[in-house]
């Protein structure tokens, strides 16, 4: 009789975390870094000091290749197969929604820019303002109407106008 309890709870504590994992996968939240502006090639700041490594870090992964409006940083790995749904839906939106890019990182070809974000898992997308500061976060494979709500919260004006 304890081992059908002991199943049982098993059972019980699987189906909450299985849950409670496909409601966050994805999900689209304030990011945990310090929404500091990175360093780029061509803009150094009037304050370096002001810069987090890991600003600075990403502004190198990056080389200059920010968006005017908003940038989403994708962090994949070659054999993520939600990287590649990721990959669709974040370049679908960059030619929807104009001053807006994609930018995917080889998560494995920068594991030093993936610890110093705390990045766990691929795919991560990072949703960046104009000046570069980190803002939000998504793991997991996000929804188009989230990428677009996430976007319209970093945009000057709020959300583009368009179907999804």
């Amino acid at each position: 009789m304890t081992g059908v309890w002991l199943v049982l709870g098993i059972l019980a504590v699987a189906t909450v975390f299985g849950l409670w994992f496909q409601r966050n996968n994805g999900r689209v939240r304030e990011s945990k870094a310090s929404p500091v502006p990175m360093v780029g090639p061509n803009d150094p700041p009037a304050d370096i000091t002001e810069l987090s490594p890991e600003a600075i870090a990403l502004g190198e992964a990056l080389d200059g290749r920010l968006g005017e409006r908003a940038t989403m940083v994708q962090f994949s790995s070659a054999f993520c197969q939600p990287c590649r749904a990721t990959r669709r839906i974040l370049e679908e939106v960059s030619v929807m929604v104009p001053g807006v890019s994609h930018v995917e990182i080889d998560a494995e070809e920068h594991l030093e820019l993936v610890r110093a974000l705390d990045i766990r898992r691929t795919p991560t997308v990072l949703f960046l303002d104009r000046t570069g500061a980190v803002r939000k976060q998504a793991s997991g494979q996000p929804r188009k109407a989230d990428v677009v709500a996430a976007l319209g919260e970093l945009l000057p004006g709020g959300a583009p106008d368009f179907e999804i």
